[in-house]
C-alpha cells in the first residue's frame, strides 16, 4: 500500500521553470545571480549567523575486504549497494540495507552475477514503481534486475550493450530518459524501455555553437570607483586574459553527466580531442539538441553537478599554483562565479586529486567528495561556508569516495569508501547562547570550516558573512556550544574539543581566548554529536518534524512552523504564512495558539516572506530574524515589549516601564490602564520614579480616554493583575481623590495635581500641564497660576509658565480665556506669545483698560459671545432700555425673564415682548399662553386661533368679551376648520353650544359614526322629527358607504391573493422567468449562471445578475448608479407593476394595508350595526354585518399564505446581498432592487386582525 504513494511523490522532483523571461538569461528572472530567492529552502543558503548543526550518523555498515562497495542508490527509504566486481572476485552483488541498519549483517541480498573483473559500475538506479534496478557498466552492458520477477521474467536481464564501452551514464530526474556517453565520443539518449531516440557524435566543431560575451558579472571592471577613475575603465566584455582551456596535470580524462532538476537539459563534461586537448561542458536539450558549450577554462577537471534549481552548473578548476576551486557556469556556458576549496598545494595533490561534486535535492548543500573525505558546503550572502567534513579514510589511489543524496529528503546522504558505508541524516540548528536574562547576549556561532564566527547580537549586529569575533582551530569544526553564563565556548573539531573563554558583556570586552584542548573518547564523541546536545535551554521539550509539525514531549501540537525558539515565558515560531507568533508558556496549562490576526492580537505579527528566527534577547525585548536575502533584522515585537511593560508595572518599577514605552513608542496610557487601582495608589511613587519634569509632562500629555489595556494592548494571558478603567471608572475601585470622576483623564490629572502640590517645591510646569491636559482643558486654572505669578512678581517663572502654556494649548483660545478672566495683563502676555499683530490687540486692550470695570466686563463678554454673562452686567448697570434692545438682538428673552422674575412691572413688559417675538416666529401656542399671562385676551384668542386650539380660543374670546356677531363668526370658522380636519365630534360641540344648531350637530355626529350621541342630543332637545330627517338619513348614507368599502376589500383580496400565489409558484418553478417577467422556457439563459441556491457556485447564483458582482455587463453600466435611475426605480417599486420583480412585494404590502384599514373601521362598523337595529333597519344591518364577516373570513384565511418567511431561493439571495452590503452598498437602481430582494426574503410580520363581535339579535 505504500508503493503508489511513494511513486506519486517521486514522479517529479522539482518545479518546471518558466522560460518566457525578458531577461538576457534564458532560465528566467534571477538566473543571472548565484541564488534564487523564491526557492523553497532559500534561507539555508543565506545562513548568515545561523550555524548548521549536523546530527551524528544513524547507520554505519562495515564490509569486509572482499566486499567492496562500488555504487549506492536509494530505493524508497532503503539503501541498495552494489558490491564488486574486482579482479579477485569478478562478481556483482546487490544488497538492500534498511534505513535503521548499523552493520552489514542487516543487508539482504537481492541478486548477484558474474562479470569481467576489470569492469566497473558507472550508474546504479532504482525504479520504485516497477521494482527494478538498472545498472550501466563501463564495458557497455546495461543490466536490469527485477526485485519481484513475474512468471516468464528473468531476475537479471542484460537489455543492451554498447560495443565501444561506456564512459558515463545518468538517468533523468523524471526517470524517463537515460543519457549514455560512450568511449567512441558519442552520446545516446534512450527511453525507459531502452529504446534509442537520439545518437549524437561529439565533434570539435561543437565549440562554435556558443559565441560567449561576458558582461563582467562580479568583476572589478564593473565596479564604480569614482569619477576620476571612470575614464580609465576598459570594456568589461573584453577580458584581460583569455583561457586556452589547458588540461589539468591531474586530469584523468573521465566524462561526467548531470541533468537539470526538471529534466529538460543535460550537461556533459568531456575532453575535446583537439590539439591541444581541452575540457568543455556541452549542454543538450531533452531532445538531444546541442544548446551551448562552456567557455574555455584552464585546469577544468571532470567533476560536474547541475544545481537542481537550474541556475548554475558546478565544476572543479585546478589553478596554476596547484590549489583548487569550485567554478560555476550558466546554462549558456558563461562563467558565473567560484569559491575556493581551501586546499593547500600538498592537500590538493594528495586527497584532492579526484574530486566529485553533488548537489542535494533542494540545492542548498554542495557535497565535495575527495579521496578520503566529503565536505558539505552551503552558501549565504555570496559566501560559501564549509559546514561539515566527513572523513572515511582513503579509498585507494586515483579513486574518490562514493556519495549519493536521498532523492526526497534533502539532508539525507549515503557515502562509502568501499569498505565502509555511512548513512547520514542531518538537521539544521542554530548554535546560540543562553536566552535567559541577564546572560542573553544574543551569542550566535557560525561554522565555516576551521573558523567559528561568533557575534553577540546584543552588543554588535555585524552583517554576515562578517563576524564580531573569529575562532580558528586546527581541523574542520563539527559543532559549537556556549555556556549558560556566556563566558565559555566549546568547539568540537575532529577528535578534539577546544574550550575558549570570553566575556563580550564586560567593559573592556574580552574576546575569545583558548583555555584548553582535550581529546575526546569515542563515547564523548558520540554524545557530543548527538542531536540532544544541540538543544537550547527550554527547547528540549519541543522538536520540529520534517514536515514542519511542532511536537512537545513527543506529542504533536496544532502548530506548523518553519523555525521556533523557546524562552522562559514564550514559545516563538514562524509560519509558512509569513507570520511570527508568540505562545505563552504557563505551568501545566494548555497552549493557547493565537489566531492569524496580526491587526488584533499582539501575539501575531507579519514578517517578510521566508524569514527565520535566529535568536531572541528577552532582556532587551529584541528578536533577530534572518531574511531570505541573508540580511539580519532586529525587531522588537509587541508581545515581548508589552510583556516587559506589564512585568515592570506589576513590580512597581514605573521608571523602567516608562522608558520602555518611550523607546518603543507604546501608548503611555498603558502605564495607568493595565493596573488602574494600583496606579492610583502609587501616584506619589510614580512621580518619584520619573523625577524629570519632561517625563511627567510627556506622560500627562499622552493621556486619553481610551482604555488601551482593553483595546490595542489587550492582555492575552488568562489572568490579569486587576480590572482596568472602564469609561473613566475603575471597576470595583474606591477613589480617594474624587468619588465621582468625570473621566479617566481628569481623575488622573486631579490625582497628579494633589501629589504635585504636596511636594516641598511643586514643579509649576507639571501643574500647568496637568490643568491643560484635562478633558476639556482647564485653561482658566492654568492661567490663574500665571496670574498669581504676575502678582508675586516672579518674572523668570512667569515667562517660563506663559511660554509653556502657550506651547500646550491653542494661543487664540488662551487669549480668549485670559480675556474671560478680565485680567488684561495676562491677556497681554499671552498675546505677545502669539502671532497676533500688536496693532490689533494693543489698541483693543487699551480701550478696555480705559473703561469702567462693569463696562469692561460687558465689552469682554460681548466680544467673546458670552451674551448671558453680558446681559447680567447690563442688569447690574441698571440700564433697562439698553438691556431690552440687547435681549431682542440676541434673543435672550428667557434669560432676561429669569433675571427680572421678582420685578413684576418689568416682568410684564418683558413677557409681552416675548409673546410678540413668539407670535412673529409662528409659535402661536406659546404666544397665546404668554398673552394670557399678561391678560391680553384679544391677542391671546387670535394666537390660539392660529394654533387651531378651539377650546382655548373660544375661552379667551369669551373673556374679551367679543360681540355676539363676532363670537358667532369665530365659532363658525372654527367649526368649519374642525369639520375639514375630520374632527366631527368637536365640530358638533361648537355647533351645539355656540351656534345653537342642533340639526347641524346631529349631521356631524352621524358623519363621525357617533349615532348614539346624535340620538341623545335630539331627544334631549325634544326634536323627534330630526330622527327621521337627520338620523335615519345619516344611517342610510353610512351603511351604503360601509357596504361599498367592504365590497372593495373583498374584491381586492380575491384578486391579489391568487395572483400572489401564482407569482410564488412561478418563482419556485422558474426563477429566471420570475425575475425577467417572461417565460423561462423561451428566455435565453446564459450558461454561466447557476440556478442552484448555493454560495459556492462558480458562476454565481441567478441573483448575481442584479449585483455589481455580476459576470455580465450590468454591473459595469455606470448609468445604473445614478440618483436619477434610483428615483425612477423607486417609482417602479412603488407602483408594483404587474410582471415586474417588485410585484410580489407590492401585493404583500397592499394586503397588509387592507387589514390595517379594516381594523380601523371595526369600531365604526359595530356602532353602525347597533344603530341600524335601534332604528329598525334590520335588513341593512344584516347586509352590513354579512359583508364585514365575509371580509374578515377572507383576511383570516389568507394570513398564513401571504405573510410567510421563505427559507430558500430569495432568502438565500437576500443573504448574499446582506453579505455583499458589508463591502459597499450598491448605488442607483441596483440599490432599490437590492432592498426589494432583501425584503422579499423576509416578509413583514403578519398584522393582528381585530375581532368583530356580531350582534346576537342578528344571529
Amino acid at each position: 500500500m505504500r508503493l503508489p504513494t511513494t511513486v506519486a511523490r517521486r514522479g517529479f522532483h522539482t518545479t518546471r521553470p518558466q522560460f518566457s523571461s525578458p531577461y538576457h538569461y534564458p532560465e528566467g528572472p534571477r538566473s543571472n545571480i548565484p541564488f534564487n530567492p523564491l526557492t523553497r529552502f532559500f534561507f539555508i543558503r543565506y545562513w548568515g549567523f545561523m550555524a548548521v548543526g549536523f546530527g551524528a550518523p544513524f547507520g554505519i555498515a562495515a564490509f569486509g575486504d572482499e566486499d567492496s562497495v562500488s555504487a549506492i542508490a536509494y530505493d524508497l527509504d532503503n539503501d541498495v549497494v552494489a558490491i564488486g566486481p574486482s579482479e579477485a572476485n569478478p562478481t556483482i552483488a546487490l544488497k538492500r540495507l534498511p534505513a535503521d541498519a548499523t552493520t552489514s549483517d542487516a543487508a539482504r541480498s537481492i541478486a548477484s552475477w558474474d562479470v569481467v573483473g576489470t569492469d566497473t559500475i558507472l550508474d546504479l538506479h532504482c525504479f520504485a514503481d516497477t521494482q527494478k534496478i538498472s545498472l550501466v557498466l563501463a564495458q557497455g552492458d546495461i543490466v536490469i534486475v527485477r526485485q519481484d520477477p513475474q512468471p516468464g521474467e528473468e531476475l537479471i536481464e542484460i537489455v543492451g550493450s554498447v560495443d565501444a564501452g561506456v564512459s558515463a551514464a545518468s538517468w533523468s530526474p523524471d526517470e524517463e530518459l537515460l543519457a549514455v556517453a560512450t568511449k567512441a565520443d558519442t552520446v545516446l539518449f534512450m527511453t525507459r524501455d531502452f529504446e534509442p531516440i537520439s545518437n549524437i557524435t561529439l565533434v570539435p566543431d561543437d565549440v562554435k555553437i556558443s559565441n560567449h560575451v561576458s558582461v563582467g558579472w562580479g568583476k572589478k571592471e564593473t565596479q564604480f570607483k569614482g569619477r576620476g577613475v571612470a575614464k580609465t575603465l576598459r570594456d568589461p566584455t573584453m577580458p584581460e586574459h583569455v583561457d586556452e582551456g589547458a588540461l589539468s596535470p591531474l586530469d584523468d580524462g573521465r566524462v561526467a553527466i548531470s541533468w537539470r532538476g526538471d529534466g529538460q537539459y543535460v550537461a556533459i563534461n568531456a575532453v575535446l580531442e583537439t590539439e591541444p586537448k581541452r575540457r568543455i561542458i556541452r549542454v543538450y536539450s531533452r531532445e538531444g539538441v546541442l544548446e551551448s558549450v562552456s567557455e574555455t577554462v584552464n585546469g577544468l577537471e571532470g567533476a560536474l553537478s547541475w544545481k537542481p534549481s537550474g541556475q548554475i552548473l558546478a565544476g572543479v578548476q585546478r589553478r596554476a599554483d596547484g590549489t583548487c576551486q569550485a567554478v560555476f557556469f550558466e546554462r549558456n556556458g558563461l562563467r558565473h562565479g567560484e569559491f575556493d576549496l581551501r586546499l593547500t598545494k600538498d592537500e590538493a595533490e594528495t586527497f584532492g586529486r579526484n574530486i566529485k561534486l553533488s548537489w542535494n535535492l533542494d540545492s542548498t548543500v554542495l557535497a565535495v567528495s575527495m579521496t578520503d573525505r566529503i565536505q558539505l558546503w552551503t552558501m549565504g550572502n555570496y559566501h560559501y561556508y564549509l559546514k561539515q567534513e566527513i572523513r572515511l579514510g582513503s579509498s585507494g589511489p586515483g579513486d574518490g569516495l562514493t556519495s549519493v543524496w536521498h532523492p526526497e529528503r534533502p539532508l539525507q546522504l549515503s557515502c562509502s569508501n568501499g569498505a565502509e558505508l555511512r548513512m547520514l541524516s542531518y538537521d539544521f540548528a542554530v548554535s546560540r547562547g543562553s536566552l535567559e536574562p541577564p546572560n542573553d547576549l544574543g551569542l550566535v556561532g557560525v561554522i565555516d570550516g576551521r573558523v567559528l564566527k561568533v557575534t553577540p547580537l546584543r552588543v554588535a549586529n555585524v552583517p554576515p558573512p562578517m563576524a564580531f569575533d573569529e575562532i580558528e582551530v586546527s581541523t574542520a569544526i563539527a559543532e559549537a556550544s556556549f555556556s549558560h553564563d556566556a563566558t565559555k565556548i566549546m568547539v568540537y573539531h575532529g577528535e578534539q574539543v577546544s574550550t575558549f573563554e570570553c566575556d563580550y558583556a564586560a567593559k573592556p570586552m574580552n574576546r575569545a581566548t583558548l583555555l584548553s584542548t582535550d581529546d575526546l573518547s569515542p563515547e564523548l564523541q558520540t554524545s557530543a554529536r548527538s542531536p540532544s546536545s544541540l538543544a537550547q535551554v527550554g527547547e528540549s521539550d519541543f522538536t520540529l518534524s520534517e514536515n514542519g509539525v511542532l511536537h512537545r514531549a513527543g506529542s504533536p501540537l496544532p502548530i506548523r512552523c518553519t523555525s521556533f525558539i523557546v524562552t522562559t515565558n514564550h514559545l516563538i515560531y514562524t509560519t509558512s504564512n509569513h507570520l511570527l507568533k508568540f505562545v505563552h508558556l504557563q505551568d501545566d496549562a494548555e497552549l493557547q495558539i493565537p489566531p492569524d490576526e496580526p491587526e488584533k492580537d499582539e501575539r501575531c505579527r507579519n514578517i517578510e516572506r521566508g524569514a527565520k528566527i535566529v535568536t531572541v534577547m528577552p532582556s532587551t525585548y529584541a528578536l533577530v530574524l534572518q531574511m531570505p536575502r541573508g540580511n539580519l533584522e532586529t525587531i522588537y515585537p509587541r508581545a515581548l515589549v508589552l510583556a516587559g511593560i506589564r512585568n515592570c508595572i506589576t513590580n512597581r518599577d514605573y521608571k523602567k516601564a516608562f522608558l520602555i514605552c518611550r523607546t518603543h513608542r507604546v501608548d503611555m496610557n498603558m502605564l495607568c490602564d493595565y493596573a488602574p487601582e494600583q496606579f492610583m495608589r502609587d501616584v506619589n511613587l510614580f512621580l518619584k520614579h520619573l523625577k524629570k519634569v519632561a517625563y511627567v509632562d510627556l506622560f500627562l500629555s499622552s493621556l486619553s480616554e481610551e482604555n488601551v489595556a482593553e483595546t490595542i494592548y489587550k492582555e492575552t494571558l488568562t489572568t490579569v493583575l486587576d480590572k482596568p478603567l472602564t469609561n473613566g471608572h475603575a471597576t470595583g475601585a474606591q477613589d480617594v481623590y474624587n468619588p465621582q470622576p468625570t473621566s479617566k483623564v481628569n481623575k488622573i490629572c486631579d490625582a497628579m495635581l494633589a501629589s504635585l502640590r504636596s511636594q516641598p517645591s511643586p514643579p509649576l510646569q507639571n501643574i500647568i500641564t496637568a490643568h491643560v491636559c484635562k478633558s476639556p482643558p482647564d485653561l482658566e486654572a492654568g492661567l490663574q497660576l500665571v496670574s498669581d505669578l504676575r502678582k508675586q512678581q516672579k518674572q523668570e517663572e512667569l515667562e517660563s509658565a506663559v511660554e509653556h502654556i502657550c506651547f500646550l494649548a491653542d494661543v487664540n483660545q488662551l487669549y480668549d480665556t485670559a480675556l474671560g478672566l478680565y485680567d488684561l495683563d495676562v491677556a497681554l502676555l499671552v498675546a505677545q506669545q502669539s502671532q497676533k499683530d500688536p496693532r490689533e490687540y494693543l489698541p483693543y486692550l487699551q480701550e478696555l483698560h480705559d473703561m469702567q470695570p462693569l463696562r469692561q466686563r460687558f465689552a469682554v463678554d460681548n466680544d467673546l459671545k458670552r451674551y448671558r454673562k453680558a446681559l447680567s452686567h447690563l442688569h447690574t448697570l441698571d440700564v433697562f432700555h439698553e438691556l431690552k434692545a440687547y435681549m431682542a438682538k440676541h434673543e435672550l428673552h428667557s434669560a432676561t425673564i429669569e433675571i427680572y422674575r421678582y420685578d413684576n412691572a418689568r416682568l410684564t413688559e418683558l413677557m409681552r415682548l416675548y409673546a410678540d417675538y413668539l407670535s412673529s416666529r409662528n409659535r402661536y401656542k406659546e404666544a397665546g399662553i404668554a398673552y394670557e399671562y399678561v391678560q391680553d385676551y384679544t391677542s391671546a384668542y387670535e394666537a390660539y386661533r392660529g394654533a387651531s386650539m378651539w377650546q382655548e380660543c373660544l375661552g379667551a374670546a369669551e373673556l374679551v368679551p367679543l360681540a355676539d356677531e363676532e363670537l358667532c363668526s369665530l365659532a363658525t370658522d372654527l367649526a368649519d376648520a374642525l369639520e375639514e380636519g375630520k374632527d366631527f365630534s368637536a365640530a358638533a360641540t361648537v355647533h351645539l353650544e355656540y351656534l345653537s344648531d342642533l340639526e347641524g350637530a346631529a349631521k356631524l355626529l352621524c358623519k363621525g359614526y357617533h349615532f348614539s350621541e346624535a340620538i341623545r342630543q335630539v331627544a334631549k332637545h325634544k326634536r323627534p322629527e330630526l330622527l327621521r330627517s337627520v338620523i335615519d338619513a345619516g344611517l342610510i348614507e353610512a351603511s351604503a358607504s360601509m357596504t361599498e368599502l367592504l365590497a372593495e376589500m373583498k374584491s381586492q383580496i380575491h384578486a391579489q391573493v391568487p395572483r400572489l400565489r401564482e407569482l410564488r409558484q412561478k418563482k419556485a418553478e422558474d426563477p429566471m422567468a420570475f425575475l425577467d417577467g417572461a417565460d423561462g422556457e423561451d428566455g435565453d439563459i446564459p450558461d454561466n449562471l447557476s440556478l442552484a441556491p448555493t454560495d459556492t457556485t462558480a458562476g454565481g447564483t441567478f441573483m448575481t445578475r442584479y449585483t455589481n458582482r455580476s459576470t455580465g455587463t450590468l454591473a459595469t453600466n455606470a448609468t445604473r448608479k445614478t440618483s436619477k435611475n434610483r428615483r425612477r426605480e423607486e417609482r417602479k417599486r412603488a407602483r408594483g407593476k404587474k410582471g415586474t420583480v417588485y410585484e410580489e412585494e407590492y401585493l404583500v404590502n397592499s394586503i397588509s394595508r387592507l387589514i390595517e384599514r379594516l381594523n380601523s373601521v371595526t369600531e365604526d362598523l359595530a356602532r353602525l350595526v347597533e344603530s341600524l337595529m335601534r332604528r329598525a333597519m334590520r335588513e341593512r344591518a344584516v347586509a352590513v354585518e354579512a359583508a364585514a364577516q365575509d371580509v374578515l373570513e377572507a383576511c383570516k384565511g389568507c394570513l398564513d399564505e401571504v405573510f410567510i418567511t421563505t427559507e430558500h431561493g430569495d432568502s438565500q439571495s437576500a443573504e448574499q446581498y446582506r453579505d455583499g452590503d458589508a463591502q459597499g452598498r450598491m448605488a442607483g437602481g441596483q440599490g432599490v432592487l437590492y432592498e426589494a430582494l432583501a425584503a422579499s426574503g423576509h416578509m413583514p410580520v403578519a398584522p393582528v386582525l381585530k375581532a368583530f363581535e356580531r350582534l346576537s339579535l342578528l344571529s
